[in-house]
């Protein structure tokens, strides 16, 4: 009987497994808000992140966190006060918490953690940790990056495209 079991939950398994990896195209939908993250067939939702006269576009990350902080800036915009951290980030408290999704990553200039869940960050250099990445900043490197958050604190605000 045990044999059984163990045939049928393999069977299961297998069935499951092939048909995530299905080369099939899925039916292409459109858009129907800015809380879903990117389907085949769509454009990945966007962040814009405005920090002093620059505008910077990220993809968010596919996971449950970047997922409910777009469904936030989809309500509206969000400016924060944003302070320089160990002189590799920017580091502002959010106004509620979002779900975590932490692991131990290496961070790169452009990455944009949720911290404890409470806090968001944007790298301009190398950092390693358990985090959440949120996105990733689109087309930027560290000594841009250095050059727009500058020293001291700095006003960014994030929103969806």
């Amino acid at each position: 009987m045990r044999n059984i079991v163990l045939i049928a939950l393999f069977f299961l398994v297998a069935c499951s497994d092939a048909a995530s990896h299905s080369t099939q195209p899925e039916a292409q939908t459109s858009k129907s808000s800015a809380s879903s993250t990117s389907k085949v067939g769509e454009a990945p939702v966007k962040l814009k992140i405005h920090v002093n006269d620059t505008t910077f576009t990220a993809t968010l990350e596919e996971n449950s966190s970047a997922k409910a902080f777009a469904e936030f800036l989809a309500q509206g915009d969000m400016t924060l006060d944003m302070h320089d951290y160990g002189s590799f980030e920017k580091v502002a408290d959010l106004p509620r918490s979002f779900p975590r999704n932490d692991k131990q990553i290496d961070t790169d200039a452009g990455d944009i953690i949720l911290y404890q869940g409470n806090s968001i960050t944007i790298y301009y250099d190398k950092n390693s940790w358990n985090f959440t990445r949120l996105a990733r900043i689109d087309n930027v490197n560290k000594k841009r990056l250095q050059q727009i958050l500058g020293k001291g604190n700095v006003k960014a605000t994030f929103s969806v495209e």
